[in-house]
């Protein structure tokens, strides 16, 4: 009696008091309570029939007998409610979880791999779906119904080097913020760059997540998309651009007002692969003057297919200053000792996807902020980071895939060549030199671009005595298809016809063309270099059999097929593994020139004009 009175007082009251919601939701909790009380009442109505005398011992150890039965029954009942209770709540929150795309931080793969696009397979869309996915594409001028198909935090193939692997990084590696920006960006594809970040980085190391939208005109970029970010795990920030200012000023405020100290840029349409962080970090840490990028692996933009990126490849650069990727050379292998899972010292970046710490970004001058919109700031930076006494380093422990696009979905203000025309030409007054002349020889149209005040992008040259151009071209990117020894830069004009070389803006492996000369430069520029090879951009004039057509082969240094000699008296172009002098376009084919016996004739002779600056200006 004293224990039930005891249990009474001490903890039915207090419980009916404290959550009555609870009662009056779970029934068989209810029922546990009135029975108690209901027997508590009975038994004190015992005790005081028989403090009178009134009720036998037996008769009242059977009815405390039948009490515990009922209490024991009871509390079975109440057991079983709280277990499913506790069941249904667990699978709510799961349901929870599901719906905003979050699986486990511990789990990288957190599920089976069956759904489309699992593990980076290729979605497939079936026939009669496929008109509507043509349509869609236009959009993003990517698969917009395959990635709407696919999981925000879909599971993907771990692609590293197997050394990578085993690799262990320091616990105090410096905090960083993720900074990406978006216009216009599809919700699936912005989503999954989110998740994969979220889910594939050390929670510890991850500071923030910015998202800089750039004057986006959908609504779901806007109230809806900021509900979604606030049920996230970790901070994510929306800023807001107030007009279209680009990528390269959005970049800006978005590092700006991020608060990890290094910085993370990644574009709006990416993958984060598992252990994707730690090794940039780690290089950072060890000297935060190194900027440090992952390998780039592929995500098709027709069936969002993830396709690892290849670590035999560096980024470098042509004539046109358009960013180029090129097998790593033997020297930087030598250099590395054949580790593949060593950084690559890359000449250039692709610009999209890097971190930086934040104190060295402000010290190189961030980005030249009088470029628009984007384009050229790739160059940009890294001719600086170079020049100025930093490192440019490809992590090839790091892996981060990209939808890559034929075409951009984007308009830019003015016209997409005005834009880019401005900005590379600004990296070039500033960063190259006098070998800005291969640019503006070959791109003459860049001479006529308003390019706007640079003056204090020579002044922070300056003051961080950064080393000129050619120092660039002989240590850091000696293999450059800018020669830096040659005989002449402009046009090879046939003597006969006056007539002159022409690339036709062919490609690789196909023939050198002839056509009448316009001095305008662009595919009329050739260079006859010190290693006597006949350039134009990274492609160089090779013939491999007699009279054979004259092909366009990428530049091997190597000489053979490629090494031409010139004449400057007799003005004759001999190939000299065949013997053989290069002639004007035959009959047959009034468009390729060929070689032939040398006959000292005059459609045999070329003149080699270095074309000026002035004639161009």
């Amino acid at each position: 009696m004293l224990r039930l009175e005891k249990f009474r007082s001490s903890h039915i009251d207090e419980f009916s008091q404290t959550c009555p919601r609870f009662i009056l939701a779970r029934p068989s909790t209810a029922l546990l309570l009135l029975l108690l009380l209901l027997i508590d009442f009975d038994l004190q109505r015992e005790k005081t029939r028989t403090e009178k005398g009134g009720i036998p011992a037996g008769m009242k150890m059977r009815k405390f007998a039948y009490c515990k039965v009922v209490l024991a029954t009871s509390l079975v009942w109440v057991m079983l409610d709280m277990f499913i209770l506790l069941y249904f709540s667990e699978c709510n929150k799961c349901d929870d979880k599901k719906e905003r795309g979050l699986p486990g931080r511990e789990e990288v793969v957190p599920r089976a791999h069956e759904g489309p696009g699992e593990m980076g397979k290729p979605v497939v869309i079936p026939k009669e779906q496929q008109e509507n996915m043509k349509e869609m594409f236009k959009i993003n001028q990517f698969n917009l119904m395959a990635s709407e198909m696919i999981a925000l935090n879909r599971s993907l193939p771990d692609v590293r080097l197997e050394g990578c692997k085993t690799k262990v990084y320091p616990d105090d590696l410096p905090r960083t913020s993720v900074v990406i920006v978006f216009h216009n960006e599809a919700w699936t594809t912005l989503l999954r760059t989110v998740h994969s970040v979220l889910n594939r980085s050390p929670r510890h190391l991850l500071e923030e997540v910015v998202l800089v939208d750039d004057a986006s005109e959908r609504d779901f970029l806007k109230r809806r998309l900021e509900q979604y970010v606030r049920t996230l795990e970790v901070p994510v920030r929306i800023v807001r651009m107030e007009q279209r200012s680009g990528l390269i000023r959005a970049r800006l405020k978005g590092a700006s007002l991020s608060t990890g100290q290094v910085i993370t840029f990644l574009d709006a349409h990416c993958e984060c692969t598992v252990g994707w962080l730690e090794p940039l970090l780690a290089r950072i840490k060890q000297d935060k003057r190194t900027v440090v990028c992952p390998i780039i692996d592929v995500i098709s933009d027709d069936t969002f297919e993830y396709m690892a990126g290849s670590d035999m490849t560096y980024g470098g650069f042509n004539w046109k200053l358009n960013f180029r990727w090129y097998p790593v050379p033997q020297r930087e292998m030598d250099r590395r000792k054949g580790d593949r899972t060593l950084p690559v010292r890359t000449p250039t970046m692709a610009g999209g996807l890097f971190s930086i710490d934040r104190d060295y970004f402000e010290e190189i001058g961030t980005y030249d902020a009088g470029m628009d919109i984007w384009g050229g700031e790739n160059l940009e930076i890294s001719f600086r980071i170079w020049q100025c006494g930093g490192t440019l380093e490809i992590v090839t422990c790091s892996h981060v895939g990209h939808v890559f696009r034929k075409a951009t979905p984007y308009t830019f203000p003015g016209g997409t060549g005005q834009i880019i025309n401005k900005n590379n030409r600004r990296l070039a007054e500033v960063w190259m030199d006098e070998f800005k002349n291969f640019f503006y020889i070959i791109s003459p149209g860049v001479t006529k671009v308003d390019y706007g005040d640079v003056s204090s992008r020579t002044a922070l040259r300056q003051k961080l005595q950064c080393k000129p151009f050619s120092w660039y071209l002989e240590n850091i990117y000696p293999d450059s298809q800018i020669p830096r020894h040659y005989y002449s830069l402009g046009e090879i004009r046939n003597v006969e016809t006056n007539q002159c070389l022409d690339n036709m803006a062919r490609k690789e492996n196909e023939k050198v063309g002839i056509f009448n000369c316009h001095g305008m430069g662009g595919n009329q520029v050739f260079s006859y270099t010190a290693n006597k090879e006949i350039r134009t951009d990274d492609l160089c004039l090779d013939v491999s059999k007699l009279n054979g057509p004259v092909m366009m082969l990428k530049c091997h240094h190597l000489k053979g097929n490629q090494l031409w000699e010139y004449d400057p008296l007799k003005l004759t172009l001999v190939h000299v593994n065949s013997n053989q002098c290069l002639d004007k376009a035959s009959e047959d084919d009034s468009q390729v020139p060929s070689v032939r016996d040398c006959s000292g004739s005059r459609s045999q002779q070329w003149l080699l004009r270095n074309v000026t600056l002035p004639e161009i200006f």
